[in-house]
């Protein structure tokens, strides 16, 4: 379970974020990776949901989903009204690099 990214100057860098591993469900390799790429984005500055799935390629459903997850156990906070940008709390594991 090696190959996951890091996002650094518009390109996506293999590694896993420490964060992308949740606690109250089943980590899959794809649900990684969809996560690591979310979260190397978060890393930088907020964003939409659809900010997010145009960066990653992913669809705005896939987006919503990972982030619905990754605020439930505490990962990512919202902000605004109806229009949310999404940021992370800085609670979980951080990265040493």
């Amino acid at each position: 379970m090696n190959c996951t990214y890091y996002y650094l100057r518009g390109k996506f860098i293999s590694t896993l974020h420490p964060n992308a591993y949740l606690k109250k469900i089943r980590n899959v390799r794809c649900g990684l990776k969809a996560r690591t790429k979310i979260l190397f984005l978060l890393d930088v500055n907020f964003c939409s949901a659809s900010e997010l799935s145009h960066k990653t390629g992913f669809s705005y459903n896939v987006v919503m989903h990972h982030l619905r997850l990754m605020y439930r156990e505490g990962i990512v906070e919202h902000k605004g009204s109806k229009r949310y940008v999404w940021g992370l709390t800085g609670v979980g594991q951080t990265r040493l690099i």
